[in-house]
């Protein structure tokens, strides 16, 4: 299997255009939530890791190269990076980091024998949280899940700057 050309890439095309030409408030929401979660609370490197999981979680190309990209601007190493995937035996994340990434996994994964997130798992990320950090962390997973229905119907072109990304 080869990797797609530049010009392949190039070629790609979005299903859907840029919704801000018919919800121009979504600017507005997306930039509060960014705002939301850079409250300094907890690492931005937490907040794009989670955001990371969930975009491999639900299978989605645009989040996953998304949040990639934003991990390695932020000099984040490409072990780190690549064992998001695997984070529950790689030796790369804090104790702090492998609960939020429980967290989002939990809220993703359905449990057929219970809540999606017990007590226990709570108590674990209120070990490492605080309220502030823990509601950071909540809306940092709402962020993505806002998002995740964009990319999975829409299918903004990967790798392509917001704004930049949906074809006219």
């Amino acid at each position: 299997m080869s990797t797609p050309t530049t010009t392949e890439h190039d070629n790609l095309r979005s299903r859907l255009p840029d919704p801000t030409q018919f919800f121009p408030e979504l600017a507005t929401i997306a930039g509060a939530m960014l705002k939301a979660t850079l409250n300094g609370s907890i690492p931005q490197a937490t907040v794009n890791l989670v955001q990371l999981r969930a975009g491999q979680i639900v299978g989605s190309t645009y989040h996953t190269v998304r949040q990639t990209g934003l991990l390695r601007k932020a000099g984040e190493t490409e072990e780190r990076i690549t064992a998001v995937a695997s984070w529950q035996d790689a030796p790369y994340f804090t104790d702090a980091e492998r609960v939020a990434l429980e967290l989002v996994e939990a809220v993703l994964t359905p449990n057929p024998s219970g809540e999606r997130v017990p007590d226990q798992l709570y108590a674990k990320a209120s070990a490492h949280y605080d309220d502030k950090a823990l509601w950071t962390l909540t809306l940092a997973i709402s962020q993505i899940l806002f998002f995740i229905p964009v990319a999975l119907i829409a299918k903004p072109v990967p790798g392509k700057p917001p704004g930049k990304n949906y074809s006219s």
